[in-house]
């Protein structure tokens, strides 16, 4: 799957917004990608899903796990096509952690994944996760990279669609300057 066939799903389904937003960094930007209105269509979460773990087989992933909200259908959907189990982490306190009964054997190798990264803040915060809890990083699968580049997670990264992200800190916005309203569509609010 080429990009150019990404983001014509990604036009499609109107989940890439232009506006002015609160990227879930705090940050403010003129995009914003909505993958739940991706993810809501089955055919459009599995042909995605599909791609990246074609990416990654070979790799002996024995499971794969994303942070929540954003990369739970996403680790689902990839660990059903390597054949694994899937897991999620999800904030408590503040902190990313595991719940729910989950656990990582020691050495166990997981696949990292995620709708979008821009600055990388989540993902970090599960592999984070995954190596205190004595698995290993096989690798991050991103269905859309807004980094630019910038984000280097020290292990192979794969994504599906690059789109650097113009983004701004709050109190430098030439969005704010002009008066435009400034929304959260994300699941988390900063």
């Amino acid at each position: 799957m080429q990009s150019d066939e990404v983001r014509k799903i990604f036009e499609k389904t109107g989940a890439m917004l232009n506006g002015h937003f609160r990227l879930t960094s705090g940050r403010h930007s003129d995009r914003y990608f909505q993958c739940a209105l991706v993810l809501q269509h089955p055919e459009y979460c599995g042909q995605l899903c599909r791609e990246l773990a074609a990416r990654f087989a070979g790799e002996d992933v024995e499971a794969v796990i994303g942070p929540a909200m954003g990369g739970i259908l996403v680790a689902y959907e990839v660990a059903r096509v390597l054949g694994v189990r899937s897991i999620f982490a999800e904030r408590e306190n503040g902190e990313m952690t595991l719940r729910r009964g989950f656990t990582i054997r020691p050495g166990e190798k997981l696949l990292v994944v995620e709708d979008v990264i821009t600055t990388g803040g989540s993902v970090l915060e599960v592999m984070d996760v995954v190596r205190k809890s004595g698995g290993e990083v096989a690798g991050v699968g991103v269905l859309v990279n807004r980094s630019g580049g910038t984000v280097d997670l020290g292990v192979r990264t794969e994504s599906l669609l690059d789109v650097p992200a113009v983004s701004y800190k709050p109190d430098d916005c030439p969005l704010c300057r002009e008066g435009l309203p400034c929304v959260k569509p994300g699941s988390r609010q900063v």
